[in-house]
């Protein structure tokens, strides 16, 4: 299964929905992580899923996988 890249402008303008902070893209993962509100949404098909629910916890992310 191949990723799709996001579109490099739409990263520059998304922001965390809780805290509006910036977002560090982790593109070996294709997440989104808000280190502020200690959260990590996924990429699907290319398109951020900025919503909460569908967001996971910080502290759940493997060991050495937030070496962004």
């Amino acid at each position: 299964m191949t990723t799709q890249e996001v579109d490099p402008k739409l990263l520059e303008i998304l922001v965390c929905p809780l805290t509006k902070g910036p977002l560090e893209y982790d593109r070996e993962r294709q997440e989104l992580i808000s280190r502020k509100a200690g959260l990590i949404f996924p990429i699907r098909d290319g398109i951020p899923i900025m919503l909460v629910d569908e967001a996971r916890e910080l502290d759940d992310a493997p060991n050495g996988a937030l070496d962004v």
